[in-house]
């Protein structure tokens, strides 16, 4: 079976990154993710829409390796994306890749 190969869309220099700190791409028009540098020195990536009332999760706050909604304190795992009971729903995660200094999203 062929293995389907990933676009790398740039996100920027890991250095320049903050920390806890979201940081908003844009893949299409409708589609963006939101890419956080942990405070651990992981970068991870997910869908920018909470699935509860779609606040933007790039302005959440940033604990240990989840998100939580600007919104409705939502709190999500940056992991696989599944949202923390007692809440529920999930949102897409996105690989990342660090070359160098530099972050990309696979997509």
């Amino acid at each position: 079976m062929k293995e389907l190969t990933k676009s790398k869309i740039y996100v920027g220099a890991l250095s320049e990154l903050p920390e806890r700190v979201g940081k908003t791409v844009q893949l299409e028009a409708e589609k963006e993710v939101a890419v956080f540098k942990l405070s651990n020195g992981k970068v991870k990536a997910v869908e920018n829409k909470c699935p509860h009332k779609g606040g933007v999760l790039s302005e959440g706050i940033v604990s240990g390796e989840h998100v939580f909604c600007p919104m409705h304190d939502w709190k999500i795992c940056l992991d696989d994306g599944k949202v923390q009971e007692p809440d529920f729903g999930c949102v897409k995660t996105y690989a990342t890749l660090i070359e160098d200094d530099d972050v990309y999203l696979l997509v």
